[in-house]
């Protein structure tokens, strides 16, 4: 069985417990779609970010 040779400090198990916090990502209503999508990210439905196209939209 693995056994830890030293003492874990209250840093590092802080550290490791850091994780436990994080939050749910965040999602935004797009003005134009109406679809759910990540803020800062392209609307991949769409292919526009900030009013521009970036991408060529998705063929359904």
């Amino acid at each position: 069985m693995a056994v830890p040779k030293r003492k874990v400090t209250p840093m590092k198990r802080g550290f490791r417990r850091s994780a436990d916090a994080l939050k749910a990502k965040a999602y935004v209503e797009d003005k134009d779609s109406g679809e759910l999508r990540r803020p800062h990210h392209i609307d991949l439905k769409t292919g526009m970010y900030r009013g521009r196209q970036i991408l060529e939209p998705k063929g359904e």
